[in-house]
């Protein structure tokens, strides 16, 4: 009798297929499973589908259907978990993408009367420089129009500035340029000395902002930049944005 499970087993490899030309070895194991009478490894099982019909009728095809459903489903879901994953992914660095970089365009520079300068100032009051030549503006946080930058993203930047000037030989070097946020002072950049007739320097500072802050460049009163203003730099870039806002 242990023969005959063996025989059962063997039997059912032929559950993908219609067998047309069957051998004596193949009937002799139809037979065999046929007149089986012990217990069966699953319940409502056909030992004649096994030899007559399309797959479906053996005892491991619902299994195997469970597994295709489940693998399904969990491909289903990862990819829906994937999309999530994107979106928020994509909201995340649509604010990470600020950046801008623009210098002082020189024909903003008027001729200094008895001199061959040509400058940005002097004026009776602090004015916002103008950095109108933009060469890179990502996020279109920074206005040309008013040399202004306004934080599309709260988070924590990264600002620098690079005053230049050059003066005649026996000019007066006299310039102080500051960094304003939202108004108040940050960082300045000056120089008033008649020893050096041409000066640049660069200021780099960190500030936290939040969405809609202002940082603009200023020129305080009675102070001036000259010749060859394009050399003046104002750039800003996100470090990090600030997601809890």
């Amino acid at each position: 009798m242990t023969v005959l499970p063996v025989l059962f087993l063997l039997g059912s490899l032929f559950l993908c297929g219609h067998v047309e030309a069957q051998s004596s070895t193949t009937r002799m194991l139809k037979e065999a499973a046929l007149q089986w009478e012990g217990t069966l490894t699953c319940e409502k099982w056909d030992c004649n589908c096994t030899f007559n019909y399309q797959r479906g009728c053996c005892c491991a095809a619902n299994d195997m259907y469970q597994v295709e459903e489940d693998t399904f489903m969990r491909i289903k879901n990862l990819w829906h978990s994937i999309s999530t994953l994107n979106s928020r992914v994509q909201g995340l660095t649509a604010g990470v993408k600020v950046a801008f970089k623009a210098t002082i365009d020189p024909n903003i520079a008027i001729a200094i009367p008895g001199s061959t300068e040509r400058c940005f100032g002097p004026f009776n009051t602090n004015v916002p420089i103008p950095y109108s030549s933009i060469t890179l503006n990502q996020g279109g946080g920074y206005n040309p129009s008013l040399g202004v930058f306004t934080a599309p993203q709260a988070g924590v930047y990264s600002f620098s500035c690079t005053v230049y000037s050059y003066v005649e030989r026996n000019e007066r070097m006299y310039h102080k340029v500051q960094l304003m946020k939202n108004g108040k002072l940050a960082v300045s950049v000056w120089e008033n000395n008649r020893e050096d007739g041409e000066d640049s320097a660069t200021q780099v500072v960190i500030l936290e902002m939040k969405r809609g802050d202002q940082v603009y460049m200023e020129l305080m009163s009675g102070r001036k930049l000259c010749n060859h203003l394009q050399y003046n730099i104002f750039t800003g870039y996100i470090v990090y944005p600030n997601i809890d806002e």
